[in-house]
């Protein structure tokens, strides 16, 4: 994964919405208000960050923090402050990394956050077979399984790299693609205040923030955690996983 983010410039703005209909049982304990999403005529996209997934109506300020290409040696440090704080979070797993690091995927899981596929080796898929699509999808939910008895219902593709092939695809192994509404750079780590900053000015109810606990350098996203975590309980957000069923 080293380099992919020189290839990614950020798309602002877009707020259109975009959910592939899955099908399968969400565990009963884990029920929560999902975002509502339409389904909109999407674009292929021109560039490989696309920001989708604008949730609208719900009755809570509801925010969701999400993390992409873990597990890695920072997870434990957003682990702790996520425990410290009393926040529940989702992270979007690479299965390679949960290969490498199981035990570490099952303490996410058991400090009660929602475990769901990014991919097993972060490509992008749009450009995959069919045959390697599915092993990129299917292995990767082998490995959550393993740790959590579940399968996941959310993909993320890797980049936000989205077109009808992959949401096509996805449906078919019964998976939403779950993105973002708010990107604070983190991956181009351009300071714990900056990342901070950005992400407190572009929530609003029912946002779902990007950051990164795995694929580099991510001390300034822990850096910056409990500071956006303080600013949002205060201004009456609470905090929300999603599971995509």
């Amino acid at each position: 994964m080293v380099g992919w983010r020189a290839l990614v410039p950020i798309v602002a703005g877009l707020t259109s919405a975009v959910m592939v209909a899955g099908s399968g049982a969400v565990p009963a304990a884990h029920a929560e208000p999902q975002p509502a999403v339409s389904q909109p005529a999407v674009p292929e996209p021109a560039v490989s960050k696309l920001v989708v997934s604008q949730p609208a109506g719900l009755d809570q300020k509801v925010v969701y923090l999400t993390f992409d290409d873990g597990p890695s040696e920072y997870t434990t440090r957003v682990l702790d402050i996520l425990r410290r704080h009393d926040v529940r979070a989702t992270f979007f797993l690479i299965g390679a990394n949960i290969r490498q690091h199981r035990a570490l995927a099952r303490r996410v899981f058991e400090q009660g956050h929602s475990l769901q596929n990014h991919s097993w080796s972060h490509p992008d898929m749009r450009g995959l077979s069919w045959p390697a699509f599915k092993r990129q999808v299917l292995d990767t939910d082998a490995e959550i399984r393993k740790q959590t008895g579940y399968t996941p219902q959310c993909l993320r593709p890797p980049y936000g790299a989205v077109d009808k092939r992959v949401r096509k695809r996805a449906a078919a192994l019964d998976k939403r693609l779950r993105l973002w509404t708010v990107d604070p750079r983190d991956w181009a780590r351009p300071g714990a205040k900056s990342i901070a900053r950005w992400t407190l000015k572009q929530v609003e109810p029912g946002g779902i923030v990007l950051f990164h606990d795995g694929g580099g350098d991510r001390r300034q996203t822990v850096a910056a955690l409990p500071k956006i975590i303080k600013t949002l309980k205060a201004r009456g957000y609470v905090f929300h996983r999603l599971w995509c069923g």
